[in-house]
């Protein structure tokens, strides 16, 4: 599918008009339920905790996992008590959240209102919805949508034609946009903020670079500079949305890539560890992403090339304070009898 997502070759092309269709019946469906929660006429549940949702407009691939654990981070730094819900597909996310914040409480359930309930349990004071742009049964205090400018071609095809979940208009319910950004270049991003501003002008935009960090080795001590690999050859271990961001970053360190690409989500069977690992017997280290990294550690053997994590970290670019303004309206929030339920510009 990502071929026809993102392809731009013959039958990439083919397959989107044919998947037209289909696209336009999605789009329907999709339509209605937004007008129905638009005009009033569905309403969402009013959590007892104020809310952030951390989503998107497409399928994955926009680097929510890191930013929500960067807010809930935020949160406990400024006094707060947050917990992250999230459906928890794949079971490689909350691993991911579980490293990245060990102090912070992580809820699965596909049932947000439930797993908020059980987050006041907890003593926490604020959650943060990883995921939940499209979850409109539970209502928000903020509501923040990622876009990334490394999969923005400029066109918006809806599922199942493009990677899409709703329109590019929808941001228009958003408190915040941000514009994530790994590989791309300064022209794409610029290009992708002009396209948002026509679309929702009064909806305040930020850029933050997901920039690749040191490499951690998986089940060791070591740590090294990414900039320890120019000039080897490595083995990229990649099973996330957007794996081509990922090889660039490493390939920006000067590494020759040997890319080993797998689906989002991928659940790695000992035959795959076991074509990995002889597939990269001319390859110095073998790397991978934190989401891969947590599947991966249980059952690395030891007679392997040693096997990496690249670091990632979260760097504001362009809108410095706009994330802070939107997430104080939360933090505010905590100690108001009656939450409210934002549902356009902070």
């Amino acid at each position: 599918m990502e071929r026809v997502w993102y392809g731009t070759d013959n039958f990439a092309r083919a397959a989107r008009v044919a998947l037209a269709p289909a696209e336009r019946l999605f789009a329907g469906a999709s339509g209605l339920r937004t007008l129905l929660y638009d005009a009033g006429w569905i309403h969402g549940a009013l959590p007892p905790i104020p809310t952030v949702s951390v989503g998107n407009l497409t399928v994955g691939g926009t680097g929510k996992t890191p930013v929500a654990a960067w807010i809930a981070r935020w949160f406990v730094d400024h006094g707060a008590r947050p917990a992250v819900i999230m459906r928890g597909y794949g079971n490689d996310e909350p691993a991911v959240h579980r490293e990245l914040n060990p102090d912070i409480d992580v809820i699965l359930g596909a049932d947000r209102r439930s797993a908020v309930a059980t987050a006041v349990q907890h003593g926490n004071d604020i959650a943060v919805l990883d995921d939940a742009f499209q979850h409109r049964q539970l209502r928000r205090t903020v509501d923040i949508v990622l876009i990334s400018a490394d999969q923005w071609s400029g066109e918006v095809h809806l599922l199942p034609a493009g990677p899409w979940r709703e329109p590019l208009s929808a941001i228009r319910r958003a408190n915040l946009v941000i514009v994530t950004t790994k590989a791309a270049s300064p022209d794409t991003v610029e290009r992708l903020h002009e396209m948002l501003a026509s679309v929702a002008p009064r909806i305040p935009r930020v850029s933050l670079r997901l920039s690749a960090g040191d490499l951690v080795q998986v089940n060791g001590p070591g740590r090294a500079a990414l900039t320890s690999l120019q000039g080897e050859r490595v083995t990229a271990v990649v099973a996330i949305a957007d794996p081509a961001a990922f090889v660039r970053q490493i390939e920006v360190a000067g590494a020759r890539v040997d890319p080993m690409v797998y689906r989002d989500h991928h659940d790695f069977s000992s035959g795959d560890i076991e074509k990995i690992v002889a597939s990269a017997g001319a390859s110095t280290r073998v790397v991978c992403t934190l989401k891969d990294a947590v599947k991966l550690r249980n059952f690395w053997p030891r007679v392997a090339p040693t096997l990496w994590y690249v670091s990632q970290h979260v760097t504001v670019e362009r809108g410095v304070g706009g994330i802070e303004q939107v997430l104080e309206v939360a933090l505010r929030a905590r100690h108001l009898q009656d939450l409210p339920a934002q549902t356009g510009p902070v």
